[in-house]
């Protein structure tokens, strides 16, 4: 019964991806955004789930942009996804060539793993993504040289904080 029990919880902390897109990069907007256009001629806006990049004006933000862009621009992805964000952008896990870029960018050091929105990632995925921000961490990888990087989340709090 316990591994009934056990089984079950599992899988209902798995999110699996519903729906797919495949498509052309067609814009870098930041570490962890891009456009994408579908064979039907679509644009889609795409937020890289799991992973939250430097913002632009942020140390390793334009470095987090460029190594997204070196690696998928003007290249065909496929996107999983299961949800729309508050913006309306579909929030997905990139593969290119059979690598997930998502987590390419947090091994480089070149993004935090979003663990606010961590429950929504399947359990293989978040445990891919926590031990990937751990070793960069570790290996001082990208951002992680610096000795107190500001994660995104709280830069963006201090920008609005500092608006008002």
């Amino acid at each position: 019964m316990k591994i009934i029990i056990a089984l079950i919880l599992a899988a209902a902390s798995c999110t699996s991806f519903a729906d797919q897109l495949v498509g052309k990069v067609i814009k870098v907007t930041d570490g962890d955004t891009v456009n994408v256009l579908t064979s039907d001629n679509e644009t889609h806006k795409i937020r890289l789930s799991g992973i939250d990049a430097p913002e632009k004006k942020q140390a390793f933000g334009n470095k987090s942009k460029q190594a997204l862009a070196d690696l998928i621009d003007g290249k065909v992805v496929s996107v999983e996804y299961n949800k729309l964000d508050r913006y309306q952008r579909v929030v997905g896990k990139i593969t290119f060539n059979g690598q997930d870029v998502n987590l390419r960018q947090i091994k480089l050091g070149l993004a935090w793993h979003y663990k606010k929105y961590e429950k929504e990632q399947d359990v293989e995925d978040r445990s891919k993504y926590a031990n990937a921000e751990y070793i960069a961490q570790v290996e001082k990888a990208g951002l992680w040289v610096d000795a107190n990087p500001i994660p995104p989340w709280d830069f963006r709090k201090q920008k609005r904080e500092s608006a008002n």
